[in-house]
């Protein structure tokens, strides 16, 4: 099984960004993903193409910044299929799940 957190990506991330701005920054990541997941289950029921191509988007996005690459990668995989054709959310949430634990733990570490 991969690192929840890629743990070059996440040190490159506090070299570049500093320790403190990152904790913030785990911070911004917790509270708004949540809101990313419920803004895809709402775009897949209204058959809204574009938010939850957005969402997806901006989640993968945000993955990639702390080296969430399964997070990442899943959320690129709903990004390119669509509100028609992706996979439910359950993998999604069990990822962001995993990785919300993980960057709690580096935070507080």
């Amino acid at each position: 099984m991969t690192a929840t957190i890629d743990p070059e990506t996440f040190r490159q991330l506090q070299d570049a960004a500093g320790a403190d701005f990152v904790r913030d920054l785990i911070g911004t990541f917790l509270e708004e993903t949540p809101r990313m997941v419920t803004d895809m289950h709402a775009a897949r029921r209204a058959g809204d193409a574009e938010k939850y191509r957005r969402a997806a988007h901006s989640l993968k996005s945000n993955s990639l910044a702390f080296g969430a690459l399964t997070l990442a990668d899943i959320a690129r995989e709903h990004e390119l299929a669509g509100v028609e054709k992706a996979q439910p959310l359950d993998t999604l949430q069990a990822e962001y799940d995993r990785v919300a634990k993980r960057l709690g733990e580096l935070r507080d570490a």
